[in-house]
């Protein structure tokens, strides 16, 4: 496995969660910069989406939270198309999903067991798709790109698209 890949995938995950219950102060990167960006972005935009789908998820998921967060992982791209905007729909739903947890008490425990589950499930199961797309560089050209056009660029458009069809995917598994 690639160490380095594990490592930076790990580091963006906990910058990303932390900052979503307002512990981290500043990004330790170009990605967590751009994953801050593009995420909350995305949660601003499909936030009446997202937040029936974390209740539902708290609500069916039991105590192991990492468990329940692979199989929507797993979901998310189930049709094997994984791509830079399902991947910042995940960040989203899971940035949502611990600070509602921080809400209820779970404290900062839960923004490294999720952290730990996502760059797991990034850097293992889906290692090869990180690697063909450049890792987290790969991730920081795709920001810069989707920055450097319009804002209503087609570019956000598909970015916003490919995040809604896993939203889709989070969806069809809370409702099977």
């Amino acid at each position: 496995m690639s160490c380095w890949l594990s490592k930076e995938t790990l580091v963006l995950a906990e910058d990303y969660l932390h900052f979503c219950t307002g512990s981290q102060q500043s990004p330790p990167n170009e990605s967590a910069v751009a994953m801050r960006h593009l995420a909350k972005e995305m949660e601003q935009q499909y936030k009446s989406k997202l937040q029936p789908l974390v209740q539902t998820f708290l609500d069916s998921c039991g105590p192991d939270h990492s468990a329940s967060l692979r199989k929507v992982m797993v979901e998310l791209v189930g049709d094997g198309k994984l791509s830079w905007g399902r991947i910042v729909s995940l960040f989203a739903f899971t940035g949502m999903l611990v600070n509602e947890l921080c809400s209820q008490g779970e404290g900062n425990d839960c923004c490294k067991r999720l952290a730990e589950t996502i760059a797991d499930y990034l850097t293992v199961e889906k290692r090869e798709w990180m690697l063909q797309n450049e890792g987290w560089e790969g991730f920081c050209k795709f920001s810069r790109s989707a920055r450097e056009v319009n804002k209503e660029s087609a570019m956000k458009t598909a970015l916003f698209a490919a995040a809604g069809v896993g939203i889709a995917g989070i969806t069809f598994l809370f409702v099977r």
